[in-house]
């Protein structure tokens, strides 16, 4: 049996079924490269998760968004952090810390650290090209960081 179809053409009766068929599979591939896509999407978000267990940082992988810390690190240079509570922090080290009303965390390097008696420890960092010590930086009144503000220590 033929039915006529557009513009003269003429199908055969089962060639309707086809595209029938066609939007089926479609549907099946659409649907199979969403399943794709969200199996990616979660895998990345497992590894992340499963790097913020390992290091302790909330943010194991930073970029580097000025000039401040050069010749060691330029913009654009990744850093590997990581961030356990009981390491000491010491003068030299290298810091991604966050200050209160900013949103973008600053990589600087550690120049002095003062313990009290009580343990509390507190730091003053400045950039390796920078004139000038953070206190600028940090929020107002705020003149050493202490361990809550920092995010992750550069390794490797």
């Amino acid at each position: 049996m033929v039915r006529a179809g557009a513009v003269g053409t003429h199908l055969p009766a089962s060639g309707l079924d086809i595209f029938g068929d066609l939007r089926k599979m479609n549907k099946r591939q659409l649907y199979y490269q969403v399943l794709n896509f969200a199996m990616i999407v979660s895998s990345a978000l497992m590894i992340w998760k499963g790097l913020i267990v390992l290091t302790g940082s909330e943010s194991p992988i930073v970029v580097v968004l000025s000039g401040s810390m050069e010749p060691a690190f330029h913009r654009g240079d990744l850093l590997f952090l990581t961030n356990f509570r009981e390491d000491p922090i010491r003068a030299g080290e290298i810091v991604v810390f966050k200050v209160e009303g900013r949103d973008i965390p600053i990589v600087h390097r550690v120049i002095k650290v003062h313990e009290k008696d009580n343990g509390d420890i507190k730091f003053l960092t400045k950039g390796d090209n920078n004139e000038v010590d953070d206190r600028g930086l940090y929020k107002e009144g705020q003149n050493w960081l202490e361990k809550k503000d920092v995010v992750g220590r550069a390794r490797g």
